[in-house]
């Protein structure tokens, strides 16, 4: 017994010295003779040069705020000065990155359930060159790791960050930038750019902040920001804090909120602003070519959720501006069904069609957009219909506007209409506005998944008043004339000139109390209508008590069911067929003077030729005949049953029933 207690003293106190000379070892031991050895070990490992150029050194110390045993279990301290991680040979650097110094602590404990822990690593001065060529190649991307899988795992719990540079060229994206990234404490509160009543101190903790300058797409970047501590990034769940304010070229954007998994971008919550001297100077930022539109800006919440099968952004009670024009609501992106899908709720103070035409594709004068395709000698284009636009995306977005102005045209007012489109269907129901003091009221449904597109289009004006509709023209000015109408058609085609071509459907359309001349139906483009108020007329210009008009409409030829005028000197009638599909005009125009008034033209007119050529002239023999029978069986009854069907029941001052019920006296008195 003596002898086994005297053998284990012996083997404690080998045991003891054995730590005791490693211990020395370790304390007394020059780390820099291990420098080559390191550097070697470490350069294989990542496949690229990697070393240590200044001191190498290991110290211990004791455990900050350890307790019991553990408090006295000392960590090593390992140094190094001057590290640089190298390149490849194509790199315009050097070097990957560089440090002045950096320095980590390991707790030992953790090294027995095969742990590297690291409660703390400090980083001097650290600088990141990262390169992306035109074929993809990066600078960052290291020799593969080994197949095998470690059973070690690395935990690190907090980096001391001072200062540091980040640079970035990107030949892919366009980018060479460089940010320069210090403590959070000296960082500019960009938050205060996008609420001034938000309390100091109050939000999420940031731990840097940073200074951006250099190029995107060849514009300039500047701007500063901040953001939340490194090590947040290692935690995919918890939201990332970010503030910025940049200068893109002339584009200004302002954030303030959090992502989520900022690598993979897996959610959004920002509040988010955007101005720019025009839409087209968003290509900087987006690579898109928008077209030029007057200075726009927006403002608002933007949150989102991105998964690879579901999808969602939301734009929420935001507030834009373009030129003179407003816009505000919210919009919502989803990719969660079959098709993408937007729905949303705009509403709109005052639009100028100026700010918005570029937008939807139109011009801002007068003139046919450039990608119109007419056949020659023929009036209605041929240009296709984009129907797969639809097919893409689904909709669901409704619009109030109280005001839309297109330059010197009528303004628009009380809009009110809601689009949706559903797997390649397109309809707008309701469409509303008010136009001249009354009101077009519709329902339009188009469904391009068919081949070819079908439509189906209702259209109802009340009360626009004439002086209204045609405010420059002096002799309408003192008119309480209106116009009613309705229109119900349907058509198939996959160009305007096929659609045209295959109307079914009626027309209907009373006017009263007005007045037309060479110089109004000029400016109307209405040349045909110009032609034949100058062969009956001459250049006085007429009054018209009351005009109607309803056309059967099949298969694209409309048939005069009535058409008819009254002025102060004669009664007109028309009669015959437009044929939208072969563009061929064939009317004839039965003028009756009334009682003795001395009328320029008592012989019938008729009209044939095409929308663009038209030939108008006088008429013999039958056709003067039947424009006798013409007013007596084929106007009055018709005329009246329109009148019921199309005017206010509450038009008093309409002309129209009086002279119908004259006209029905004097029918009554010559059978």
């Amino acid at each position: 017994m003596p002898t086994l207690k005297k053998s284990a003293l012996i083997v404690a106190a080998i045991v003891a010295a054995a730590i005791t000379l490693l211990l020395a070892a370790l304390l007394t031991w020059d780390w820099n003779r291990s420098r080559p050895w390191l550097n070697d070990k470490v350069s294989q490992a990542i496949g690229r040069d990697f070393a240590i150029r200044g001191q190498l050194g290991l110290s211990w110390h004791r455990p900050p705020g350890g307790t019991g045993w553990r408090g006295y279990l000392p960590w090593p301290r390992l140094t190094a000065s001057d590290v640089v991680i190298g390149n490849p040979v194509w790199a315009r650097q050097p070097a990957l990155a560089s440090l002045d110094r950096i320095e980590f602590d390991i707790a030992l404990l953790p090294l027995l359930r095969q742990q590297i822990a690291i409660p703390s690593i400090a980083l001097v001065n650290p600088a990141i060159d990262l390169e992306r060529r035109a074929d993809g190649s990066v600078n960052w991307s290291f020799a593969p790791q080994s197949a095998s899988s470690s059973a070690w795992t690395l935990k690190l719990e907090r980096i001391n960050f001072a200062s540091g540079t980040i640079a970035l060229t990107d030949q892919l994206k366009k980018i060479d930038a460089i940010a320069t990234i210090r403590p959070a404490g000296n960082a500019v509160e960009v938050g205060a750019l996008l609420d001034k009543n938000a309390p100091a101190g109050a939000g999420p903790a940031y731990g840097f902040a940073f200074d951006i300058a250099g190029t995107y797409n060849k514009a300039v970047v500047k701007g500063n920001g901040r953001f939340g501590g490194v090590l947040s990034l290692v935690d995919a769940s918890q939201p990332f804090p970010l503030q910025t304010d940049l200068r893109v070229g002339d584009n200004h954007i302002v954030i303030d909120g959090t992502i989520t998994d900022p690598g993979n971008l897996a959610a959004l919550d920002l509040q988010l602003q955007l101005a720019s001297g025009s839409m087209a100077h968003l290509y900087e930022l987006t690579g898109v070519a928008l077209p030029d539109t007057p200075p726009f800006s927006t403002s608002g919440h933007l949150t989102g959720r991105l998964r690879k099968a579901d999808s969602l952004f939301r734009y929420e009670k935001f507030s834009g501006k373009v030129g003179g024009s407003d816009l505000a609501g919210t919009l919502e992106y989803s990719t969660a069904g079959a098709r993408p899908k937007l729905v949303g709720d705009l509403r709109s103070e005052r639009l100028l069609f100026a700010d918005l035409a570029p937008l939807v594709g139109a011009s801002k004068t007068d003139a046919p957009p450039a990608d119109v395709k007419l056949v020659p000698g023929r009036a209605i284009p041929v240009t296709p219909f984009r129907t797969d636009r639809w097919k893409a995306m689904d909709a669901d977005v409704k619009f109030v506007g109280k005001q839309i102005i297109r330059g010197a045209a009528l303004p628009v007012n009380d809009v009110s209409a809601h689009v949706i489109i559903n797997d390649g269907v397109l309809t707008l129901d309701p469409l509303a506005f008010g136009v001249a003091g009354g009101t077009l009221t519709g329902r339009i449904a188009l469904d391009g998944s068919a081949d070819p597109l079908r439509g189906k289009f209702t259209i109802s004006a009340r009360g626009l008043r004439l002086k209204q509709l045609f405010p420059t023209f002096e002799p309408m000015k003192t008119s309480f004339g209106q116009v009613n109408g309705d229109a119900a058609l349907a058509a198939s085609g996959n160009t305007p000139a096929a659609l045209a071509a295959t109307l079914d459907g009626e027309v209907r359309v009373l006017l009263n109390d007005g007045v037309m001349s060479g110089t109004l139906l000029e400016q109307a483009g209405l040349n045909v209508a110009n032609i034949v108020l100058g062969k009956l007329f001459g250049d006085t210009p007429v009054k018209i008590n009351c005009a109607a008009a309803e056309f059967i409409v099949k298969k694209g030829v409309l048939d005069s069911r009535v058409f008819a005028l009254d002025t102060a000197d004669a009664l007109i009638n028309v009669d015959g067929t437009v044929n939208l599909g072969t563009e061929q005009l064939d009317l004839n125009v039965h003028p009756h003077t009334k009682g003795f008034r001395i009328f320029s033209l008592r012989s019938p007119l008729y009209v044939k030729g095409t929308f663009k050529n038209p030939q108008v002239g006088v008429a013999i023999g039958p056709l003067a005949a039947r424009g006798a029978a013409a007013l007596g069986l084929g106007l009055l009854n018709p005329f009246a049953a329109l009148l019921a069907m199309v005017a206010p029941s509450n038009d008093s001052d309409s002309p129209c029933p009086s002279i119908i019920a004259d006209a029905n006296k004097n029918l009554k008195k010559t059978r």
